[in-house]
């Protein structure tokens, strides 16, 4: 189905609404562009999944929108409506104060994100105090071995009192999920949150993700590579691909109803028990940045530069390049 509707993102009924976000990095070379008209909401309670290869965008957006970025990168335009204000307007001190208390962010690299000089309780304090300094000491130290005891972590009090390399990786991952809850925010932000983790505490993680966002009554984005975590814990998935957006869906739809070349390739390039092939699907070609930020797709005989997704189906919406195309069942 094509009813030549586009996709309009929604800053009312969104949590956050992101509205044709532009970022550019400076570079020896020159401008790159790496985040070219980016659009799409997080409703309130759902999991959305932001996919894609490295250097497709999906987290460079997102650290757009809190004001992370490094210092070569600059937004150049678009919005980021967060409870109807525009993130991208507000200033450093604001932004601080909505880090942390509505929005929570996990990153990929807990040990490069945590002070190596301060003990892992003082660290969550920190957390808890900059944004209620109403607290007392004791009310403070108790709330921070609640929150390590909620996220896993025996032996609160005395683990409280460690440093961040006394500590493994998936327990400085369950870390950063206390400090990212530590004030109940509405939407949590997890970058990438099982890299470098073996598969048995990658599951125990993505289980406290969804238990910690139940409990907090919070949305949750995640941002992977990983197609099997999306499958399990997405609610919608948007799939990015050389600083756009070239698809996004209900889970199931996306699986089971792919419309572009590139999120087909995506899927085909995961392994399969019962499937016996001599190699993986390749995905697609390298995408070129020239400096007009056009982005040869791959499956198509010329660059695309048109930003807008066409609905297709049911909340379904992709590149009007294939939106006429029949429909691609990668999994059965």
């Amino acid at each position: 189905m094509t009813d030549n509707t586009y996709f309009t993102s929604d800053p009312v009924g969104s949590l956050l609404s992101l509205q044709d976000v532009v970022t550019e990095f400076r570079t020896e070379s020159g401008t790159v562009r790496g985040v070219d008209g980016v659009s799409y909401d997080v409703r309130p309670g759902e999991c959305l999944g932001v996919v894609g290869e490295s250097g497709s965008g999906k987290s460079v957006t997102m650290m757009s929108a809190l004001g992370l970025l490094p210092p070569s990168a600059v937004v150049r335009g678009g919005r980021a409506y967060f409870s109807g204000h525009d993130l991208l307007t507000e200033s450093e001190k604001e932004l601080s104060r909505r880090r942390g208390r509505d929005i929570g962010v996990i990153f990929q690299d807990p040990m490069t994100a945590l002070n190596p000089v301060m003990t892992i309780g003082e660290q969550i304090a920190e957390s808890i105090r900059r944004h209620d300094r109403r607290l007392g000491r004791p009310a403070v130290r108790a709330r921070v071995h609640e929150l390590l005891s909620d996220v896993g972590i025996a032996d609160a009090a005395r683990r409280a009192r460690q440093y961040p390399h006394q500590f493994s990786g998936g327990m400085r991952q369950r870390v950063m999920i206390a400090i990212a809850i530590a004030n109940r925010p509405k939407l949590i932000i997890a970058d990438e949150p099982t890299t470098a983790l073996d598969v048995t505490i990658q599951a125990q993680i993505l289980d406290l993700l969804v238990r910690v966002r139940d409990e907090v009554d919070a949305a949750l984005v995640l941002i992977t590579h990983d197609l099997g975590v999306i499958a399990e814990m997405a609610d919608r998935v948007v799939v990015m691909y050389g600083g756009r957006v070239v698809e996004q869906a209900p889970v199931d739809a996306l699986f089971h109803d792919t419309r572009h070349p590139y999120t087909q390739s995506l899927l085909s390039s995961l392994p399969r028990m019962d499937r016996s092939t001599t190699r993986l699907a390749t995905v697609g070609a390298r995408p070129e940045l020239p400096p007009t930020g056009t982005v040869a797709l791959p499956g198509s005989g010329a660059p695309s530069g048109d930003h807008r997704l066409v609905r297709v189906g049911e909340d379904h919406y992709v590149d009007p390049a294939y939106a006429q195309s029949e429909r691609i069942e990668v999994l059965s």
